[in-house]
């Protein structure tokens, strides 16, 4: 019975802060209750906001509240309450690392301040007027932390000079090294005509561009980080960024082929690494005929492609 009670006024408080039915059923209660560290006896005012990663939320359902949620029912969990939690300000992502990588095991959620005070009257006379005010506050909210986001970015000068920026974190920090590093020194003259983000998958996507040039591309064909068009040469260049994610080895340089199999200028395939340590962790896996590239020496190029650049140095 408490343990009912509980989910019940946890789904009241969530539709008084102006969440949907699907933000405020059982599934969304359960998890504000495991993020406020609430146990079914305690009492609202004990609400606290530790940072916790989706598996102990999870784990604190189960304990506490008898119900288990299947492993493969994390995703729903994060992309169908804690988004939603997110974009409403009631919690922030990594608050002790803005700049996390999306695919990190350390992703974590923390109750907002703001909401947690108004949260903790639950129960008390002052808490529809304490609601009124803080749904009156939530516009300013947004705009505060979205400007906050936006300090966090990661500027890119782009060959045409146009402003551009990527999210930060994960491989973004190496991207914007091959946009500023590698393009100028191996492709002069040359086009971005895509640039993936893992906050927004399609930041640059020149599709007229691309299909110009014979590629039409399949929304659900994983593009490589960056492509990049040198019309003088007429070629090509699919590049990866490695920080977590593998080079173009065979399997991928399969995929990128396929992919790009309609394309009419040449193809070159550029796997990118922040240092040569990086490298050697994927060193024997990486495909033939492809390139290499540090951004601890932007200068070097390392060919996998077999007798091509054989020969004397002078």
């Amino acid at each position: 019975m408490k343990i009912d009670s509980k989910i019940r006024e946890a789904s009241e408080i969530l539709a008084a802060l102006g969440m949907d039915d699907q933000r405020s059923n059982e599934r969304s209660a359960r998890v504000l209750l495991a993020l406020l560290r609430l146990r079914p006896e305690d009492n609202w005012d004990a609400a606290d906001n530790p940072m916790l990663r989706t598996r102990e939320i999870m784990n604190w359902v189960r304990d506490y509240y008898n119900h288990e949620y299947a492993p493969n029912t994390r995703e729903t969990i994060r992309r169908f309450t804690l988004h939603q939690f997110a974009e409403a300000l009631l919690v922030h992502q990594n608050p002790d690392k803005p700049d996390r990588p999306v695919n990190s095991p350390n992703w974590n959620y923390q109750a907002a301040g703001e909401a947690l005070a108004v949260i903790r009257l639950y129960g008390t006379p002052q808490f529809d007027a304490a609601v009124a005010e803080y749904r009156a506050k939530v516009p300013g909210l947004k705009e505060r932390y979205a400007a906050a986001r936006e300090m966090n970015r990661i500027a890119v000068k782009l060959p045409n000079g146009n402003p551009f920026s990527l999210s930060p974190g994960g491989q973004n920090p190496l991207i914007k090294q091959m946009i500023e590093e590698f393009c100028p020194q191996f492709t002069p003259g040359a086009e971005i005509l895509y640039v993936g983000d893992a906050d927004a998958k399609w930041a640059l996507f020149e599709a007229d561009r691309l299909s110009g040039l014979g590629v039409t591309v399949d929304q659900h064909g994983k593009m490589p980080d960056l492509v990049v068009y040198m019309p003088d040469k007429d070629w090509l260049f699919l590049m990866e960024a490695v920080t977590s994610h593998g080079p173009v080895d065979a399997k991928r340089y399969g995929e990128l082929a396929s992919l790009f199999k309609d394309a009419t200028p040449d193809l070159v395939y550029v796997s990118c690494f922040p240092d040569r340590k990086k490298m050697r962790e994927y060193l024997p896996v990486i495909a033939w005929e492809t390139e290499v590239w540090c951004a601890e020496s932007p200068t070097h190029l390392i060919h996998f492609n077999g007798d091509k650049f054989l020969g004397p140095h002078k």
